[in-house]
């Protein structure tokens, strides 16, 4: 089964002073502002890193979920950050680290089940998968 889902970025003017938009097919995004202060200062809209960070903690909560499910449990609740680092490379810029923070309310299983759960979800997910990045995982289970 091929999924393909579609976004789109306009983008005018030079890196500092221009201005750009992101949309997404689905309409959540619409034309959502972005530019290099909101990239790299505090500056208002949003920015690729935060995007990112975004999805891969939605793809990596649902992953879990699946993963759980299919070990005989059902997450009550997963709540997964993720904490995107852009760093300076050479001339450039490169996303380097992806920190994942996951706490998850899992009835019925110990910590060293869901551990191993976790940890193979981080290697497994899609967005995992596409990314260069180190991916560092802090999962714990909550009472």
């Amino acid at each position: 089964m091929d999924m393909k889902r579609n976004a789109s970025a306009v983008w005018s003017g030079g890196l500092n002073e221009g201005t750009g938009s992101i949309s997404t097919a689905t309409g959540v995004l619409r034309d959502a502002p972005y530019g290099f202060r909101s990239r790299f200062e505090d500056g208002p809209g949003t920015n690729p890193e935060e995007l990112l960070g975004a999805a891969h903690a939605g793809c990596f909560s649902m992953a879990l979920a699946l993963g759980l499910e299919q070990a005989g449990h059902t997450a009550q609740r997963i709540e997964t950050k993720a904490v995107v680092t852009l760093d300076k490379d050479g001339d450039g810029f490169a996303i380097t680290t992806v920190d994942l923070t996951c706490r998850a309310k899992v009835p019925g299983i110990d910590a060293a089940a869901f551990d191993a759960i976790a940890q193979a979800t981080k290697q497994g997910c899609p967005v995992s998968k596409v990314l260069k990045a180190t991916i560092n995982l802090d999962a714990k289970l909550e009472d």
